[in-house]
């Protein structure tokens, strides 16, 4: 897992997968078990999944890096608490999930709440074979 700033302001993990670390074969795949990690934790909601892939290519002139062969935002909630209007900034969590010829890249921004984000980075490493 790495940390990085996107854009210079955006706090992003990223954690890559190669194909023969995993036995997930597709980004719905990956999918898939994340959320069924959701629907086990307490507090967690799944939301929906969006194809930016599909949502990209279908428009005019659209640029997609040429090693990103699919590419899906995994959506869902942590929140329980409301404690002001500026939370819901950073909510609902997604993570973007990338396939690449060898490997999956899942990128997400920071979660605002610590045990949360360790919550989140232990089912992202779960997808990788031990």
């Amino acid at each position: 897992m790495t940390k990085s700033v996107f854009m210079d302001k955006y706090p992003i993990f990223s954690f890559e997968i190669d194909k023969n670390e995993t036995e997930y074969k597709s980004v719905d795949a990956i999918i898939a078990a994340l959320k069924e990690l959701v629907e086990k934790h307490p507090v967690a909601k799944y939301i929906a999944v969006f194809d930016h892939y599909a949502h990209t290519t279908s428009m005019e002139d659209s640029v997609i890096a040429p090693e990103i062969i699919a590419a899906k935002n995994f959506l869902f909630c942590f929140g329980k608490q409301l404690p002001s209007t500026k939370i819901l900034a950073v909510r609902p969590r997604s993570v973007g999930i990338s396939e690449l010829e060898d490997k999956f890249v899942l990128d997400f921004l920071e979660v605002p709440n610590a045990q949360l984000q360790v919550v989140l980075e232990d089912w992202i490493k779960s997808l990788k074979n031990n």
